[in-house]
């Protein structure tokens, strides 16, 4: 059984932690300045509270960091500068040259660094959520998950390959995600949209319902996908391919901001006139 600790128990970080902890492992969390709502989720799955990140770098031999992608290098020396010394692993939708960087420095101070890359949502149920992971401590993680529901699976010993395995999957669905919304948005700006729906339904059936789906469902997370949009035009430019696109599709989940911590998704054409009116 080992000690972990959990920065931060959101909505994946919490899957993550509850994982860990159906496996036999307890798992602490820091109440400090946190929400209601991560009070509840941290209660409600049993994990152990700490008050301080101080408290929680002495108590833990692993840690976990589950946060909003321009948070984790900030995060990262947090625990650095708290005296951190055991395993750390950073599953944030970051760039594999950040994943490098932060893994540096925490050789630097003594701290074991794993890579890790999250694919699919927050993980209740088995064979849907995967955290792969790379660095020459990637074998300490998969045995803090032996019973699920999140799955791992280790893809190498170089840090930043399983970043950069996040990075190109997180390309294709967010971004097309964010080329939907925009394409919407156009054709209502312009008037056509009822005749666009009309010709992608002759090409795909119900093809129009699906996207309207996607672009209404992602608004809630948005905030978060404008950091990883970016990360990911970062990881273009270091692949020496073009970064537009994605830089291009940050500023659309930028537009959906506003909607964050909705409980309901916005009706279609809330999320349209919020992309238009920016």
């Amino acid at each position: 059984m080992s000690k972990i600790g959990i920065l931060h128990p959101g909505e994946m970080g919490i899957s993550v932690a509850a994982s860990a902890i159906n496996s036999g492992h307890k798992v602490h969390w820091i109440s400090q300045s946190r929400s209601d709502k991560t009070r509840l989720r941290a209660e409600k799955n049993n994990l152990i509270e700490i008050e301080t990140l101080h408290e929680l770098c002495q108590i833990s031999e692993i840690i976990f960091s589950v946060c909003p992608p321009h948070a984790a290098e900030g995060v990262a020396k947090s625990v650095i500068e708290a005296g951190f010394k055991g395993f750390y692993l950073d599953a944030n939708a970051i760039s594999p040259q950040r994943a490098i960087r932060i893994g540096q420095m925490m050789a630097e101070n003594g701290i074991h660094f794993v890579d890790g890359g999250i694919i699919g949502g927050p993980a209740w149920t088995p064979n849907e959520t995967w955290l792969y992971l790379s660095g020459k401590d990637a074998d300490k993680i998969p045995k803090c998950f032996t019973n699920g529901p999140l799955e791992t699976k280790i893809i190498g010993g170089k840090i930043g390959k399983a970043s950069a395995l996040k990075m190109c999957y997180a390309a294709y669905s967010k971004g097309t995600t964010a080329l939907l919304s925009a394409i919407l948005a156009t054709a209502e700006s312009l008037e056509i949209r009822e005749e666009l729906y009309q010709q992608w339904d002759k090409d795909e059936e119900n093809f129009s319902d699906r996207v309207n789906r996607r672009v209404t469902r992602v608004t809630a997370k948005a905030w978060r996908f404008e950091g990883e949009m970016k990360e990911i035009a970062s990881t273009f430019r270091e692949a020496s391919m073009p970064d537009g696109f994605h830089e291009a599709a940050a500023e659309i989940y930028q537009r959906m901001a506003d909607f964050k911590g909705a409980e309901q998704s916005p009706v279609l054409n809330e999320v349209l006139q919020a992309l238009i009116s920016k």
